[in-house]
């Protein structure tokens, strides 16, 4: 009597980065109920067609104003980032550390406006504010990332040296060579951020086109804010144009002397801050024991930082899957296997300009036109991301080589050949946009979105800083720890 086996088919198994990606949308859709995303302004399409109306005949202020906020803006990010490469690099030469690794972690975790407001407090308006809020936090950046770059290049020219070589020479002769075009390549692009950086600067108080953009702004004088912006995009599309070698010397050399004079510094308020204002309150008030400090703790992260923390995940989540489903729609535009060259030109200048548009100016327009809410938060945040993201994806999908019998519609192309090729790349470019975007909507909070922003701001205008660096160091924290959980996925997929 023969006996028959059954054999059970395979059980199907989604691939990695199709699984993750799907957790992520699972968690966005739980964070959703809880979420304020309503429209509360009382007639937000108004004061859109007057924007826009503004755009269609732009104006400018005073010409003299106007170059002398482009200059500051420049000034700003050429020497901030100038000081950041600097520092950077010799961060980067002793990245084995644990305490540099932990240093350039913290710095870079925390935003630049966050640095800008520290700063403020003890420099004032002030070159120095505006010039170390920049330089901190792209310090980390960088050191990070040459870090990377100079670890990825071969090994196999540093066999040639002679056996009595020292570190310094094998990096001079073998490393740095073959990392130079890579260096030069991302230094580039912090710039282009870093003139970003340098633009919402002006939200704080100093001298660059995000001041005059709110001022406009809240004046309603929308010609204004259309003519200052068209005036930023073309500074960041024409970057190409206008930075060569023989101008980088230039603008480097002249840097300081357009950053303005500002207030001077008192070194008095620079004492007292590192000596008694960020000393926490019970230590102040000579009460040193453990338990008035875990009192004084608690209180801040019950009433504070808790809220902050759940409002920030919460919009962070959405605004990141938000993100990609931009990304996906946005990438086919500048795509070579979707659209021909005079097809792609359109896609290429409104990714220019989405991407160009800082975050926080893009949300503080939202704000002024659906009313204070997470919506424009999460559309400004999905939209700047999203280009960014959909640009890098749409460059790697050109790189692609179609099989022979790839379908000929460009929808069936889509689904079937350019996005299961190029989704990869794109998780790895999400996963590494995940901590920025936390580290945004943290920022966000200073335009009146309950995220631990929203706290810090508070606590600074209230002249409560041992408070307000608490928070800050919370939100660093939680920045740190997206960092390592999408770096631990990104190992597992």
């Amino acid at each position: 009597m023969s006996s028959t086996k059954i054999v059970s088919a395979p059980r199907y198994r989604w691939p990695g980065g199709v699984r993750t990606g799907l957790w992520f949308v699972l968690v966005a859709l739980i964070c959703l109920p809880f979420a304020d995303l309503e429209v509360s302004s009382l007639d937000p399409w108004t004061d859109l067609g007057r924007l826009l109306q503004g755009f269609i005949s732009p104006g400018l202020m005073a010409a003299d104003q106007v170059i002398e906020a482009l200059l500051a803006t420049l000034a700003f990010a050429f020497a901030g980032v100038a000081l950041a490469v600097v520092c950077g690099f010799c961060l980067a030469l002793a990245f084995q550390n644990t305490a540099i690794r932990a240093l350039c972690a913290l710095t870079r975790s925390i935003h630049e406006l966050f640095w800008a407001l520290i700063f403020l407090q003890f420099f004032g308006l002030h070159p120095l504010t505006g010039l170390l809020a920049i330089a901190v936090p792209y310090s980390g950046i960088f050191a990070r990332m040459y870090a990377e770059i100079l670890g990825q290049v071969s090994k196999q020219p540093g066999y040639a040296l002679p056996v009595a070589s020292d570190f310094f020479s094998a990096l001079l002769y073998t490393r740095l060579p073959l990392a130079w075009p890579h260096l030069v390549s991302y230094t580039s692009y912090r710039l282009e951020c870093g003139i970003r950086s340098s633009a919402i600067l002006g939200f704080v108080g100093l001298p660059t086109l995000g001041y005059y953009l709110e001022s406009s702004f809240s004046q309603g004088y929308y010609p204004e804010v259309a003519g200052l912006m068209i005036l930023f995009y073309l500074l960041i599309a024409t970057k190409k144009l206008w930075l060569r070698r023989w101008t980088l010397p230039l603008f480097l050399l002249g840097a300081p002397f357009f950053m303005g004079s500002g207030m001077p510094i008192i070194w008095g308020n620079v004492g007292r801050f590192f000596s008694q204002d960020i000393i926490p309150a019970p230590l102040r008030n000579g009460d040193a024991t453990l338990h008035s400090l875990a009192d004084w703790a608690g209180s801040i992260i019950i009433d504070q930082a808790l809220p902050g923390i759940w409002n920030t995940l919460l919009l962070s989540q959405i605004a990141l899957v938000l993100t990609g489903l931009c990304a996906l729609l946005f990438f086919p535009l500048i795509s070579r296997h979707c659209f021909g060259p005079v097809g792609r030109f359109p896609g290429h200048i409104f990714l220019v300009i989405a991407r160009s548009t800082p975050e926080y100016l893009l949300a503080y327009i939202l704000l002024q036109l659906l009313g204070p809410s997470m919506l424009p938060a999460v559309i400004a945040l999905a939209i700047h991301n999203g280009a960014l993201i959909g640009y890098l994806t749409g460059r790697n999908s050109n790189e692609i080589q179609l099989r022979p019998d790839a379908p000929v519609r460009r929808i069936d192309r889509y689904f079937y050949e350019l996005l299961p090729r190029s989704y990869p790349a794109f998780l790895s470019f999400m996963l590494y946009r995940w901590e920025v975007i936390m580290r945004e909507t943290a920022i966000l909070g200073i335009l009146g979105i309950q995220t631990i922003g929203f706290f810090v701001d508070s606590a600074i205008q209230s002249i409560r800083f041992d408070v307000a660096l608490l928070l800050i160091l919370i939100a660093a924290m939680m920045n740190i720890m997206v960092d390592l959980l999408s770096r631990k996925i990104q190992q597992h997929i």
